[in-house]
């Protein structure tokens, strides 16, 4: 939220005049800032007239003074506070006493204020179009040195890869490769909103990132909940980042002469040719999904969710060390449930129950694998 995350709440936690000020824990933050998101962002006020505001809808009326009283501020402040809630017509004077202040009911006087947003966001979109018309009559225009931008330093690197994806309206496609030195598993919240926005995910990892990096798993894991496609594959030759068919985000560096800084490839031959090596590494990669419900078994109840993880991981080429590392599991129990899954499938070696998983709708492979 911002001002410091902080609110105002009845001491007694019921309607009591008598307020404390609290400031809450940092991960209560951002819930309280999408509490807020329409006051604050949408409609343009400020934190301590949102605050103000809030605190004038739920009494009858109040005096700066008594306003100063319970959110903690000077009279002067308070004053000041309402007065501007007063210009933009959410608060108005008694007409009993002129001191006192009243709240403008909110849907009328924020229905109004989101209309006039609404129709300024509606002139954006306009220009915005506009802009882009522009822009891609130039981009026709450019000449080869101009398919390629440089994005320099690790920030940068960071914000670019950022705003690629919250622009994705299509697809996104991944090469994730260790180490994620600039962009860790921490920093791709930005999935989950194009996720939301029906963006397709193909993801597709190096193993090395499953044998040596912690929590890898659950990261895919998640992803894989949410709809996005995730496979695995024994080695990459670079990281990368293609949206929309459109652009892609290359690392300058290698892993011999290591450099902070990336190069943004526009549509042209040299992205055509990117979008290649993605298919192609892609077909070659395993599927690893996070529950059972996930691989479209021929018999739903054969096999458990834990059982569909440990199929996929070991079908990518994990050993069992690695596998009971990334399910946070023994390698006694991995190896006792990989006993399990044999005797189930009727076969005495781990090279048929691969195959016989396929063919009993076990393993991702039996999915879709042209998606």
């Amino acid at each position: 939220m911002p001002a410091g995350c902080q609110e105002y709440a009845s001491a007694d936690g019921g309607s009591s005049a008598a307020l404390r000020h609290v400031v809450y824990p940092p991960y209560w933050c951002s819930t309280l800032g999408r509490r807020n998101a329409i006051l604050l962002d949408v409609l343009g006020l400020s934190a301590e007239e949102s605050l103000a505001y809030r605190e004038l809808v739920g009494v009858p009326s109040t005096t700066p003074a008594e306003l100063a009283a319970r959110v903690g501020v000077k009279r002067t402040a308070a004053l000041r506070l309402l007065s501007a809630l007063e210009q933009k017509g959410l608060a108005a004077r008694s007409g009993e006493d002129t001191t006192r202040f009243v709240a403008s009911r909110p849907s009328v006087a924020l229905g109004a204020m989101l209309v006039e947003r609404q129709n300024e966001v509606r002139l954006a979109e306009l220009e915005l179009g506009s802009l882009d018309e522009i822009y891609r009559a130039a981009a026709a225009d450019r000449a080869a040195a101009d398919v390629v931008d440089v994005v320099e330093g690790k920030a940068g690197i960071r914000r670019r890869f950022e705003q690629l994806q919250l622009a994705a309206n299509d697809e996104v496609m991944t090469f994730i490769t260790a180490p994620t030195a600039v962009i860790s598993a921490a920093e791709h919240t930005v999935e989950d909103e194009a996720v939301a926005r029906g963006v397709r995910y193909r993801l597709l990892f190096e193993r090395a990132m499953l044998d040596d990096e912690p929590g890898t798993y659950d990261q895919i894991a998640g992803a894989a909940a949410a709809g996005e496609q995730i496979r695995v594959t024994d080695s990459l030759p670079l990281k990368l980042l293609i949206v929309d068919h459109e652009l892609a985000l290359v690392p300058i560096g290698s892993a011999e002469s290591p450099a902070e800084g990336a190069l943004l490839v526009r549509k042209s031959g040299l992205l055509d040719a990117l979008e290649a090596l993605f298919e192609a590494e892609w077909s070659r990669g395993a599927e690893i999904v996070g529950s059972a419900g996930q691989i479209g078994e021929i018999a739903p109840d054969a096999i458990d969710d834990v059982d569909a993880q440990l199929l996929s991981l070991l079908l990518a080429g994990l050993n069992d060390k690695a596998v009971a590392y990334q399910l946070g599991t023994s390698l006694r129990t991995v190896q006792r449930r990989v006993s399990h899954l044999m005797d189930l499938a009727r076969v005495e070696t781990r090279m048929q129950l691969g195959w016989q998983a396929a063919r009993l709708g076990w393993s991702p492979s039996s999915s879709d694998t042209s998606r």
